[in-house]
């Protein structure tokens, strides 16, 4: 406890509630004890720094103002709500954040009723903002009862499609609801396109002290004037931020740009707006992802995302590595092909570091493209490079390709486009949970007509199969790969491609054969040095690809062997699905194979480490080893068996 700071006004404020018998002042005390709080609570846990550290003041006041939970409060993301966290009554949990059984590091609404929408994804929040506000002028009846709705979307949020399309029908609609667009120059990269542009435009004209008088007049804010003096003030606060013209348009009244970090600014203008308001209205405010923490204000990613770190230097405890990242192989492998080819181009978006393609943008900057949150634009963009005869790796996490799924099915496998998905993520990913684990990718991509769907089994096969995809040009091609790092194996110096469809044989046994497809293959040869110890040598073999299966390989497996297990780190309906139902048509199971898939679970597994997670989900050597003993009719084979 020696090393936390002193909070004495935050340790009187366990809900909302206490802040609104607090002044301006002591709120401006709360704010900076708070900010204190939250550095000194992700020192411990790692996590999302900068994001929150930006909202502190934001967060405070919105409270102070709005009835939450009753007035609905919706972080766009909410990698920035740990702040809100700690306000909300659950300051006594924060240090277990993104831990197994602890805090989510993003909103979740069992978790409390303050988070009244679940994210981790962007670019939500004013969708749910819109659901809300008419849920409540229809009668609508949850516990507690509804009241205003208000969306918090930072400046690279507010550039993916779906928010622009929530704009346009709350403008459409009218009714009253709230959008603070937190404007920090910056979502996880730097923001990149025309909005942020003219973002920038928004405040360079004055200066923002100019305009943070011009707020604290009330008479300027009223979002329907009635005075001619009220009419004028209005527009010389609009005419100073070079407009807002485009929210307007889209029927929004506009109100801003203010300074995120002033408080006594921030209380004036969301007091105004709060009693007077009539319809939708968007609050922009500038904020500065870390502020008030030098080593997250001075990182190139503003603290976005951080291990546990020292306070006072910021340097971060990170286990020291042994082998290299997937993503960094990725990367690498790329890199080496793009030398040798020109017509390769990379496209990622807003995940530049994330996905490796930093590096790759290094050295090809006008070949590498960051489209912004914009999975959908992303993706069809690809199309239209293969189209145009480029040859392009859409790098995305498999949780966030999700967003593009219908263009991956339209634009590119209906037209049979050679785009190159590089699914980075997959499978189980730890301590940010369910939201961006990789569950789903196999076995959305696998049935799509002309698709090829590898997995890689170790970081040597990943550089196998980058320069495979690379070397496809008969229609699109993705292959997945986790989180983390390699297994350690001696790297190839260049990748070869693979025959598509093929896979390896690993080793040879007897009665039971296990197909593995991914990364889960060195836990299946940890099972099976320990079932060789007990009499038993598995036949082992690397799927390599789901589409199109090896169906020679396979065939054979089932023929024989009176056992066969497939085991993936996706969920049901993925490759061991595939497998399944080729021996099904090929009357494999009249015979009477025992066939067994072993898959993720159907549910959503919470955070923890990937080691816990893997164990709830039951893919661990141990649990494979006792897949294989009890389809073997064995499972009580005992010592004396080996």
């Amino acid at each position: 406890m020696s090393n936390r700071p002193a909070t004495p006004l935050l340790d009187r404020v366990h809900s909302p509630a206490d802040l609104k018998r607090l002044s301006d002042a002591q709120l401006k005390q709360v704010a900076d004890e708070l900010r204190a709080e939250t550095i000194s609570a992700v020192s411990e846990t790692g996590g999302h720094l900068g994001a929150g550290l930006g909202v502190v003041e934001l967060t405070v006041a919105l409270h102070a103002v709005f009835d939450t939970p009753r007035d609905r409060l919706i972080w766009d993301v909410s990698h920035q709500s740990y702040p809100h966290k700690i306000l909300t009554g659950r300051r006594d949990r924060i240090r277990t954040l993104r831990m197994k059984d602890g805090l989510s590091g993003f909103t979740k609404r069992s978790e409390s009723p303050y988070d009244p929408f679940g994210a981790a994804h962007s670019s939500t929040s004013i969708s749910a903002a819109v659901g809300f506000k008419v849920a409540h002028d229809l009668g609508g009846t949850p516990d507690p009862a509804l009241g205003d709705a208000i969306a918090v979307i930072g400046d690279g949020s507010m550039s993916a499609g779906m928010a622009f399309e929530a704009m346009n029908n709350a403008g459409h609609l009218g009714k009253r609801l709230f959008v603070i667009l937190n404007d920090n120059e910056m979502s996880i990269a730097p923001p990149t396109g025309a909005l942020s542009s003219y973002l920038s435009r928004l405040y360079a004209e004055k200066p923002l002290q100019d305009l943070k008088a011009a707020a604290k007049g009330a008479l300027g804010l009223l979002p329907s004037p009635l005075q001619e003096g009220a009419k004028r003030a209005k527009d010389m606060l609009k005419h100073m931020a070079v407009g807002g013209t485009m929210f307007e348009e889209l029927g929004f009244h506009y109100v801003g740009p203010i300074d995120g970090h002033d408080m006594e600014g921030l209380m004036s203008v969301l007091r105004t707006l709060h009693s007077r308001a009539t319809g939708p209205t968007l609050i922009h405010v500038l904020t500065k992802k870390g502020k008030g923490y030098r080593p997250a204000e001075m990182a190139a990613d503003k603290g976005h995302a951080t291990a546990k770190f020292d306070v006072i230097s910021g340097k971060q405890h990170k286990a020291p590595s042994n082998a290299p990242s997937y993503t960094k192989v990725f990367a690498q492998s790329l890199i080496k092909l793009g030398e040798a080819d020109d017509k390769i181009v990379a496209v990622t978006a807003a995940m530049p570091d994330g996905t490796g393609l930093n590096l790759f943008a290094e050295r090809f900057p006008n070949r590498t493209f960051d489209v912004g949150i914009a999975e959908q634009h992303g993706v069809t963009f690809c199309a239209a490079l293969a189209a145009g005869g480029l040859k392009p790796f859409c790098a995305m996490y498999s949780t966030f390709l999700q967003r593009g799924y219908d263009q991956v099915v339209h634009d590119v496998a209906l037209q049979n486009l050679p785009v190159r998905f590089a699914i980075d993520r997959a499978g189980l990913v730890g301590a940010d949970g369910a939201t961006h684990a990789g569950s789903f990718d196999t076995a959305f991509l696998a049935n799509l007509p002309n698709m090829v769907v590898m997995a890689a089994a170790d970081e040597a096969e990943l550089v196998h199969m980058v320069a495979t995809a690379a070397a496809h040009d008969d229609g699109p091609i993705a292959f997945r790969f986790p989180r983390g790092e390699g297994v350690g194996l001696e790297m190839p110096e260049r990748g070869t491609p693979l025959e598509i469809g093929k896979g390896r044989m690993i080793q040879e046994g007897q009665r039971v054969a296990i197909l593995s497809f991914g990364t889960r293959l060195a836990e299946v040869m940890k099972a099976a040095e320990a079932l060789e110890a007990k009499g038993i040598t598995p036949t082992v073999a690397d799927a390599r690809f789901a589409k199109p299966l090896d169906r020679d390989l396979i065939l054979k497996l089932a023929a024989d062997h009176e056992a066969l297990i497939t085991i993936e780190e996706g969920a049901v309906g993925g490759f061991g699905s595939h497998v399944a139902h080729l021996l099904s048509e090929e009357g494999v199971f009249d015979t009477g194979l025992k066939f067994r898939s072993m898959v993720l679970p159907d549910v959503f597994i919470d955070q923890a480490s990937p080691d816990q997670m893997y164990e709830a989900a039951g893919l661990t050597a141990k649990d494979i080893e006792t897949k294989v003993l009890t389809v073997l009719g064995v499972a009580q084979i005992g010592a004396k068996r080996a």
